[in-house]
C-alpha cells in the first residue's frame, strides 16, 4: 500500500507555492517598424501562458540603442525583427551573442519561414516568421521565458 499523497491534497511546503507563481519576465522589443512593435506586444499580452507574465516591455527602433540597453540593463528575454533596416535583427542577434556576457535569450522575426538557417546563423534560440501568428508568437516568448536566466 502506497503512503504517498494524492496529487490533489494541498502543498504545505513554500517550494510548491513559490512554483505556482507565474514566471516574470521583462522584454526588450527591437523594430524600426511602430507597427511591429505593436503587432507583438498585442500577440504576446500580459500573460503569453500560465506560468509567465510580462511586467515589462522596453522598446527600441535601432541598433544601436539595442545594445546600449542590453549592455545596461536586466532583460529577460530579447525580440528582434530581422526584417528592421538599416540594421536587422540577424546580424544585431549575432553580434550581441558574441559580445554581450550572458546575452538574454533572443526570439528573431524573420521574413518568411525559410529563412529558418538564418536565425540558426544568428545564434538566436528560436525564430518566428512573419505574418505573425499570435499563438505562435505567444508559445515561443512562454517557452523561452521559462529559459530564461
Amino acid at each position: 500500500m502506497s503512503s504517498a499523497r494524492p496529487s490533489s491534497a494541498p502543498s504545505d511546503t513554500a517550494a510548491d507555492t513559490a512554483s505556482s507563481a507565474p514566471r516574470q519576465v521583462t522584454i526588450l522589443l527591437f523594430s524600426d517598424n511602430y507597427e511591429t512593435r505593436d503587432a507583438v506586444r498585442a500577440a504576446v499580452g500580459r500573460r503569453p501562458a500560465r506560468d509567465v507574465e510580462v511586467v515589462g516591455w522596453h522598446e527600441c527602433a535601432t541598433g544601436p540603442a539595442v545594445v546600449t540597453e542590453v549592455e545596461q540593463g536586466d532583460f529577460d528575454l530579447l525580440i528582434l525583427d530581422g526584417e528592421s533596416a538599416p540594421v536587422g535583427g540577424l546580424g544585431l542577434t549575432r553580434q550581441l551573442k558574441n559580445e554581450v556576457f550572458n546575452c538574454p535569450p533572443v526570439l528573431v522575426l524573420t521574413g518568411r519561414p525559410q529563412d529558418g538557417w538564418l536565425a540558426a546563423w544568428s545564434q538566436a534560440e528560436a525564430a518566428v516568421p512573419h505574418p505573425l501568428d499570435p499563438i505562435v508568437l505567444a508559445n515561443t516568448v512562454a517557452d523561452l521565458a521559462r529559459r530564461a536566466r
